[in-house]
């Protein structure tokens, strides 16, 4: 027997009957198949403009690394960072667009979702990045 909180005519969350739910499901009706639950499809491309946010932070850091950074000891370096970091949001913005087109298709499938490697390869990305960066500013103070 479950613990209750002592009011004989309160009922507990799962002792509720379908019909005593918030109601969500009931007043929208049943769903077409293959039509996957909204809030779901709201997650999905909530994730989705997650990733498109972190495209668009990659490349407006590419831009601000060519036109306010000052110029490294070593001339090409910040042209080649920033031409870096702008290519890395462009695709990683495809990325979120075919993971969401996936995820999607598999939602409607009612299949398992798809393993993904973007936040692994995202995260092995930027660590080159960051020792690149670090040893052009060690190189860097060593010839100033």
């Amino acid at each position: 027997m479950r613990p209750t909180s002592g009011d004989p005519d309160r009922q507990e969350v799962g002792d509720q009957s379908p019909s005593e739910t918030d109601g969500a499901e009931q007043s929208e009706g049943p769903r077409p198949p293959g039509d996957p639950d909204y809030r779901f499809t709201l997650a999905n491309e909530r994730t989705f403009l997650a990733w498109f946010r972190t495209s668009l932070a990659l490349i407006a850091g590419g831009v601000a690394v060519v036109q306010l950074v000052p110029e490294f000891a070593f001339p090409g370096a910040r042209h080649a960072l920033g031409v870096v970091l702008t290519i890395g949001g462009g695709v990683l913005s495809v990325a979120a667009i075919r993971r969401w087109q996936l995820v999607q298709e598999a939602m409607r499938r009612e299949e398992d979702l798809p393993p993904t490697r973007i936040p692994a390869v995202l995260g092995v990305a930027l660590a080159v990045v960051t020792v690149f960066v670090v040893v052009l500013l060690v190189l860097s103070l060593g010839r100033a």
